[in-house]
């Protein structure tokens, strides 16, 4: 029985272990990694919120290379396969990845989806793997897939702050592409302020601005991809 001068001391004590829950994921990565360079393959993350152009971007970067680059995709969704169907329309081996609850790739999903394309016909016919990560601009961030360059789009409709709110996203990036140009006349937004703030969070990646509706900024970053080949 405990009487009130014996009441028991409670203490707090922090423990840190010093673990990298992500350990695994990036073993693998790294393991997927290499398989794509033993095939001279490329291999480009695409990452943004919902809504902002990947999937239309991909469509006409498929039609405007018509085949010059060998182009292997990965579509991540959360659920259907409306735009891996989209881009298999356009003539590109597609892996749909549906994630059901997550909002992010991962790297055994990456590792599982080159199985697939081997057994389809071999990993040696592409020069370029594009995973195109479900949408949203936080998780994805956190997960190497075995990438060798990080694309992050941000459209016109999104407004100047997004790279200040989602710093971590932005400033792991190689490429920043500004999508919908087309409809910058109609929403308010000051391009000169957008690429100051992704300037802010990272100053050394590539920024450029496209649209896929009209073309405009279509051949930078064709040639951006290009230049992504290995050798």
């Amino acid at each position: 029985m405990i009487t009130e001068t014996q009441q028991p001391t409670l203490t707090s004590t922090s423990v840190d272990l010093d673990i990298n829950i992500l350990e695994e994921n990036d073993d693998l990565a790294a393991r997927s990694r290499r398989r794509m360079e033993d095939h001279g393959i490329a291999c480009v993350n695409i990452m943004s919120s919902p809504g902002s152009g990947k999937t239309t971007l991909l469509e006409r970067t498929l039609t405007d290379l018509n085949g010059a680059l060998k182009i292997g995709i990965m579509e991540g969704d959360m659920t259907t396969e409306l735009d891996a169907e989209r881009l298999r329309d356009c003539g590109a081996p597609v892996v749909a990845i549906t994630t059901g609850r997550s909002c992010h790739l991962e790297a055994d999903q990456i590792a599982a989806g080159l199985d697939t394309l081997e057994r389809e016909g071999g990993l040696d016919r592409f020069d370029l793997m594009v995973i195109e990560n479900v949408g949203n601009l936080i998780c994805p961030a956190a997960y190497d897939l075995g990438e060798h360059t990080r694309v992050v789009l941000v459209a016109v409709t999104e407004g100047e702050d997004k790279p200040l709110k989602y710093p971590i996203m932005f400033h792991g990036a190689d490429c920043v592409v500004i999508t919908k140009t087309d409809l910058a006349p109609y929403v308010k937004l000051n391009v000169d302020k957008l690429i100051a703030n992704i300037r802010q969070v990272n100053a050394t990646a590539t920024v450029f601005a496209v649209s896929s509706e009209t073309g405009e900024g279509m051949e930078i970053w064709l040639g951006w991809l290009r230049g992504q080949r290995r050798g």
